[in-house]
């Protein structure tokens, strides 16, 4: 069939007005693409940022606390898997919501017949890849948790290196990590074999799709189909006109496909971050702000320490480690937390620092509580020294001062000195520490701790938690000598199963539950009894 010239001008016109709807709108991409990077770095960016807040927030003694290794893998590598999906995902959303319906409402009044064919065509598209991405997700989540498990676990090897060589578990170690790292390069390809079955879905309905117009609209052109149109038939303009819209009615779906994949892997990227931001037990008071080196705590006496009707428990189930202490602190007074393993010593020392919220009761310093709003003040007055201090890749000086702006180079030397550490610091000027105190002996590693307290110019309240533990005798001894004579004129209360260190002090506090006696003995013959056998 010779097509009239007026309809070939007619479709010589539409195919230009065509090109330039295309060019701007490839113009309007490139913006839009562009806008919604920057939008979603800035999202991604925040939660992030979040996740970061609750980590540092979040109390050292919650037992649901994140592995090191797993947390800097969803920070560092799995985030990453969100931006595709936040600057793409919603953008192709609002596409497939506006354009095909443009598309249809250009397309019907033309033809009934190619508007149905697409109507009909396109639901099969988004139902067969919603059963896809289901699965989908469920890899990708499978696929993050496994690389956390790999990081959690490489990070757990590196740091017992010296460990595994002394037990000679270098090869079960190695032929465990291989063992990981294939389980990690299954579940990658299980991932990418969905995204390949979403994409030849996708392509499988849209070629169909657009194969059925095109079919229809050259036997209606040859007047093989006259029918599906509103009267006249179709002028070689207007079906040009609806072959070119065809493709692009299937466009944001065919979007979708590539961006379905990140919508799994983004998804579970986010669900890792916000499970991150939502640490369940906090700091009291949340973060330390740095002290300015211009606020230099005035003179001023040591604090008192009380407890009123304090209770706390690990989880809201368990039975309370604390339940209903009261304990009054003289300032400048050293007390001594005995008791047994269990009985909630460190429990206690941390409740006063603010590391754990306390389900009842008060602690008062000063007569001020300890609430979210006077933490930080108060939590700046004191001193922590742990058993097991933590020493951070770097020179002796930088893990004594810890970036405090308030702690200049005089005070650290005096420091330093207060713990005897001089020698050391001598030996190791210039050449950092290794990550977890690599090179140093458990005594110098409290005495490290000790230094740190002693550097912090406002601390007037120690809290030491077992600092002669897993000490020999005469090591326990000089760090007791060392702890009394820095802390003299501050308050002090020290966690400790150690006789001697507790004998020295001024009160000896005991935690261990009361004991019953037999029936008809009162705890007076119960102590003659054990004292005579």
């Amino acid at each position: 069939m010779a097509a009239d010239p007026g309809d070939v001008a007619a479709g010589l016109v539409s195919a230009a007005a065509f090109l330039l709807a295309g060019a701007l709108r490839a113009a309007c991409d490139a913006w839009g693409t562009r806008l919604s990077f920057q939008v979603a770095r800035s999202r991604l960016s925040a939660l992030r940022a979040a996740a970061v807040d609750a980590l540092a927030s979040g109390s050292p003694l919650d037992k649901r606390r994140p592995a090191a290794g797993h947390a800097a893998s969803v920070l560092a590598e799995q985030a990453d898997a969100a931006l595709p999906y936040l600057a793409r995902y919603p953008a192709i959303q609002l596409k497939i919501l506006v354009v095909p319906l443009a598309i249809l409402a250009a397309v019907a009044p033309l033809s009934w017949v190619a508007a149905l064919v697409l109507l009909a065509s396109a639901p099969l598209i988004p139902v067969f890849m919603a059963l896809v991405g289901w699965r989908a997700q469920r890899a990708s989540q499978a696929h993050l948790a496994e690389m956390g498990t790999l990081n959690a676990f490489l990070l757990d090897r590196l740091r017992g290196l010296a460990t595994l060589r002394a037990l000679d578990a270098v090869d079960a170690t190695t032929g465990r990590l291989a063992y990981v790292a294939q389980t990690l390069h299954t579940r990658t390809m299980a991932v990418l074999r969905i995204a390949f079955l979403s994409s030849a879905v996708l392509e499988l309905f849209s070629a169909i799709g657009v194969a059925m117009v095109a079919v229809y609209v050259g036997f209606h052109l040859l007047g093989t189909l006259p029918f599906g149109t509103w009267g006249s038939p179709l002028s070689l303009g207007q079906g040009l006109f609806v072959l070119l819209l065809a493709p692009s009615f299937f466009e944001p779906l065919r979007d979708l496909s590539t961006a379905w994949h990140d919508r799994a892997a983004g998804r579970a990227a986010l669900e890792a971050l916000r499970a991150l931001a939502a640490a369940p037990t906090k700091l009291v008071g949340g973060i330390l702000p740095l002290p300015s080196p211009d606020d230099a705590p005035a003179r001023r006496p040591p604090p008192a320490v009380e407890l009123v009707q304090l209770r706390f428990a690990h989880a809201d189930s368990a039975p309370p480690v604390i339940d209903g202490l009261d304990l009054r602190v003289a300032p400048g007074e050293r007390v001594a937390i005995v008791g047994p393993s269990g009985a909630g010593k460190s429990t206690l020392l941390a409740l006063i620092a603010g590391l754990v919220p306390a389900q009842s009761g008060a602690v008062l310093i000063d007569g001020v509580a300890l609430d979210d709003q006077n933490a930080p003040r108060l939590r700046a007055r004191m001193a922590w020294i742990g058993q097991k201090p933590h020493v951070f890749a770097g020179t002796l000086a930088a893990n004594v001062a810890l970036g405090r702006p308030d702690v200049d180079p005089r005070a650290v030397d005096r420091a330093l000195r207060a713990a005897t550490l001089e020698l050391l610091a001598g030996r190791e000027a210039g050449r950092p520490l290794g990550e977890a105190g690599t090179g140093l002996s458990g005594g110098e590693c409290l005495r490290l701790a000790m230094a740190r307290a002693v550097a912090a110019p406002g601390s007037d309240l120690w809290l030491a938690d077992e600092p002669t533990a897993h000490l020999d005798a005469a090591t326990a001894r000089e760090l007791t000598r060392r702890l009394l004579a820095q802390s003299a004129g501050k308050t002090l209360i020290v966690a400790t199963h150690d006789p001697e260190l507790a004998s020295r002090m001024d009160r000896v506090i005991d935690l261990a539950p009361p004991r019953a006696a037999p029936a008809g003995m009162d705890l007076a013959a119960l102590d003659v009894m054990e004292a005579a056998s």
